[in-house]
């Protein structure tokens, strides 16, 4: 028995016994991860399977949903943008409507005066000096206007 456990206490036993633990319990560890692996890996793939099949049903009906819903807002401010125009049409319309603003415009727009008044006409000296400068045209043979004008419409172009 003294050599059994002077056997049992030498180092190359311990180590020995050491050894065969280890790899017991690393033979354990992997059988039961391949167990758990195995079980997952199932359960993970119908998971997987269900999340796709998921998001393929529902990413064209999120599509239309998304473009309905920006269609309705544009369709919304061109509502607001026709109301608005409705209503600027219909002040302008009760503008209209009065002799005071017609009279107005008219005067305005036609150059009307009132019997006894006198009507003046301000003209932009800048004008009337290229009328002046235009006479001068008149004095040359029509063509040579016509090539001028293409010119300066080709200068302005430039």
């Amino acid at each position: 028995m003294a050599v059994k456990d002077r056997d049992r206490f030498s180092t190359a036993t311990r180590i020995r016994l050491i050894g065969e633990q280890t790899a017991a319990r690393v033979y354990r560890s992997q059988t039961r991860r391949q167990a758990r692996r195995s079980r997952l890996t199932g359960r993970a793939a119908l998971l997987a399977l269900v999340v796709c099949s998921l998001i393929v049903a529902l990413a064209y009906p999120m599509r239309q949903y998304v473009s309905q819903r920006a269609e309705i807002a544009d369709l919304q401010q061109e509502q607001d943008e026709a109301r608005r125009r409705v209503e600027e049409l219909r002040d302008l319309k009760a503008r209209w409507q009065d002799d005071a603003y017609a009279e107005q415009r008219a005067r305005e727009r036609l150059h009307y005066v009132m019997p006894g008044e006198t009507g003046y006409i301000v003209i932009d000296p800048g004008t009337a000096e290229k009328s002046r400068t235009d006479l001068g045209a008149a004095d040359r043979p029509w063509y040579a206007n016509v090539w001028d004008g293409v010119d300066r419409s080709d200068a302005a172009a430039r």
